[in-house]
């Protein structure tokens, strides 16, 4: 059996109140081998923290910690600042949301992406060129040599959110973490960019964390489904067994999703009495 890419056991994360610490992210544990894992919830359920303690991107007063935190045989616990620089972006990347406030609006399109490559390689200017335009084609831009000199604001949601995905792969990372990377797109785009993603991922033989809030499409794109309430994973499966889920709370989630053939006359709410006794 080949060694798991990421190893997490009892991974917490924890935020001082007036009231006394708060964990927002409490025991958590999966393994990741080069697979697709989704991570899927309401919102405040945990699923961003998650993916950024990994990345060790959680600021004071915030606190991880994990009984285990292993990326490729690395103990992440133990790695400072400056190694983990050495990590984000080269080793694991993440894409994040909305890409109107993740690209920097000072600088083109290319320089953005040429950056992300430079920060971990020395490479020859034209080289770098040569791979910037590479990328941007491979994401299925048109015309890449014209995007490459626009900035930011001059391309829509669904291409800013393509160039995102080009500067987190230009590294050729082993790990990818994407959140939400399509809940500013329209229906019609989604699916382009998940093909996309998809497509990157199988090609490099890497590993996906994909974070949302939409069951349906998590199932339908994923290997395997954590769902995660109040910053514990309460329940765990293979993405096409999501519908013989027993957990109440997945149940309610799936219970509420709207169907083409709806027939009830009003989507059922959350019982949270269900499980918040257990």
């Amino acid at each position: 059996m080949s060694t798991p890419l990421l190893e997490i056991e009892n991974l917490r994360v924890t935020f001082p109140t007036p009231r006394g610490d708060i964990d927002v992210v409490r025991g958590v544990s999966f393994t990741l081998g080069r697979e697709r894992l989704g991570i899927v919830g309401e919102s405040g359920s945990g699923k961003s923290m998650t993916g950024r303690s990994i990345l060790k991107l959680i600021r004071a007063p915030g606190r991880v910690s994990a009984d285990r935190l292993n990326f490729d045989g690395i103990d992440l616990r133990n790695r400072s600042e400056r190694q983990m620089r050495a990590i984000r972006g080269a080793r694991i990347s993440m894409v994040m949301q909305d890409p109107k406030f993740s690209l920097n609006p000072v600088m083109t399109i290319g320089e953005q992406i040429a950056e992300a490559l430079l920060t971990h390689k020395r490479l020859p200017r034209r080289e770098v060129g040569e791979r910037v335009l590479a990328m941007l084609e491979s994401v299925r831009i048109a015309d890449p040599e014209r995007v490459a000199k626009l900035y930011p604001h001059e391309v829509s949601g669904g291409m800013g959110q393509r160039v995102m995905i080009a500067m987190m792969l230009i590294p050729e990372p082993d790990l990818l973490i994407a959140d939400e990377p399509t809940s500013a797109l329209d229906v019609s785009v989604q699916s382009q960019v998940l093909d996309i993603i998809d497509e990157q991922i199988k090609r490099k033989g890497m590993g996906l964390i994909f974070i949302s809030h939409d069951l349906n499409l998590v199932s339908s794109y994923c290997d395997r489904i954590l769902v995660m309430n109040t910053g514990e994973v309460v329940e765990e499966c293979r993405a096409g067994e999501l519908q013989n889920a027993t957990h109440p709370y997945t149940r309610g989630l799936i219970a509420s999703i709207p169907r083409l053939n709806e027939t009830r006359d009003e989507l059922p709410v959350l019982d949270r009495s269900a499980w918040a006794s257990k």
